[in-house]
């Protein structure tokens, strides 16, 4: 164990000099305009941009984590003696828990504050990935991987929350854009370093490594980022509240309208790319280099337009931005087939099919944050997430029958039939909360 624990304390150095660095250059900054964002009077918000970095990292650490079982699922296997059959329910069993426990944050996270509940899912999870190094068999990695989700699910939804709480109308898109490029850096860096610590020290090395900058996450969130002074449920936190709160949403059109087109952006991603790169090495015999490369082409596409996009619907609206996105990316999709002819064109296809996601990611949660109260945010998010989610899985078994019985063709289409369904559902269903500069 003292190659894990001297690792884990070489991450949190080396984080700890990022924070260092980022602390320094905040300070160099021109002062902002602390009267633009809602929050305490205790003196925490030192910078709105350590908030978005607190944010970032944890983004950076979570989704990677996830992202990472995918490529080193067969060394687990391998490493622990798993049988294939069983290897998949330590991906699910994450995925379920972590569903579950957002439903339950959400509400709780309207009622005590969005900040508690991050400052907990970040020490959390934290504490969790570093555990990954004392399993040893499927049962014990299998109990890691429940509690990571419980972390996830404190964090799933809230962290969005928060940047609705705290940020103004005018700069959500904007924020959103820059956490969610931490996903991207994942694709870029987590999943390929992963995978090398994976390959070099085992299995539990990528976890270990990701518990460092979210150790980094935990440090600021509890140091620098404060709680909004938003409106908080008032009435007692109870079952039959959350469950009669969510009832409501199911049946009040915009935000019926936001769950359902969160359901079916989740729904086009797995019929497109859960048997994308099936397909490409059946057709084109690519290997796993091949993935990696176009990970890092999709992540590099999500960091390039993901700020940007998210600021444009600040300035324009949110509604066109997601809309023309969807309709981009319900295009690309269809044609997907037809046109790649050889696998190099693959690159340029998924370049713009990250680019397009990126786009619609940082205005769709943007604008889901600005259709309800305050006191019910924390709830909504949790909600789509969760329910997006369980569609996504729904969506994956509907897929493997079609890929089966009528190839990646019939995928295609149905990925871009939801696209478009998610479009139509933005456009006529959910009321637009930005527009010249001006909430509507």
């Amino acid at each position: 164990m003292s190659f894990p624990v001297t690792f884990f304390g070489a991450g949190l150095c080396y984080s700890g000099k990022a924070v260092s660095s980022f602390f320094c250059r905040m300070t160099q900054t021109t002062e902002s305009k602390p009267a633009e964002f809602r929050t305490d009077s205790d003196g925490r918000a030192t910078h709105p941009h350590l908030i978005l970095f607190a944010l970032w990292l944890m983004m950076f650490s979570a989704s990677s984590q996830v992202m990472i079982m995918a490529p080193i699922l067969p060394r687990i296997g391998h490493e622990l003696n798993i049988p294939e059959v069983f290897q998949g329910t330590l991906v699910s069993s994450y995925a379920i828990i972590a569903g579950i426990c957002a439903l339950v944050m959400g509400p709780v996270s309207d009622k005590i504050g969005r900040r508690r509940v991050l400052v907990l899912g970040t020490g959390a999870m934290a504490l969790f990935l570093f555990l990954h190094i004392f399993t040893y068999d499927y049962y014990s990695l299998l109990v890691a991987r429940g509690l990571g989700g419980v972390a996830g699910g404190l964090l799933t939804g809230v962290s969005t929350a928060y940047v609705g709480d705290y940020f103004p109308s005018e700069k959500r898109g904007w924020a959103n854009g820059w956490v969610m490029t931490g996903v991207a850096a994942g694709q870029i860096m987590g999943i390929p370093i992963g995978t090398v610590l994976a390959d070099w020290y085992g299995f539990y090395a990528p976890f270990v490594f990701f518990a460092g900058p979210m150790s980094i996450s935990f440090i600021v969130t509890t140091i620098a980022v404060p709680q909004p002074t938003v409106t908080r449920m008032r009435e007692r936190l109870t079952v039959g509240g959350a469950v009669r709160t969510y009832c409501r949403m199911l049946t009040t059109a915009p935000t019926s309208s936001a769950t359902a087109a969160y359901a079916m952006m989740f729904v086009s991603i797995a019929f497109y790319v859960i048997y994308l790169f099936l397909w490409l090495e059946t057709t084109f015999g690519v290997q796993g280099s091949d993935i990696a490369k176009l990970f890092l082409v999709g992540g590099v596409a999500s960091v390039m337009i993901g700020p940007f996009a998210g600021q444009f619907s600040d300035r324009i609206g949110r509604k066109a931005v997601i809309f023309w996105a969807c309709i981009g990316s319900a295009i690309l999709m269809a044609a997907t087939t037809f046109v790649m002819v050889s696998f190099w064109i693959a690159y340029p296809i998924f370049f713009l099919s990250m680019l397009l996601m990126a786009a619609r990611m940082g205005p769709f949660q943007a604008l889901m944050s600005e259709i309800v109260s305050d006191e019910r945010r924390g709830a909504m998010m949790s909600m789509s997430i969760a329910l997006g989610q369980v569609a996504m899985g729904i969506a994956g078994g509907i897929a493997g029958l079609a890929y089966t019985e009528y190839g990646y063709l019939s995928c295609t289409m149905l990925g871009a039939a939801s696209m478009l369904a998610m479009g139509f559902l933005v456009r006529y269903g959910m009321p637009e909360t930005r527009k010249g500069g001006q909430a509507t």
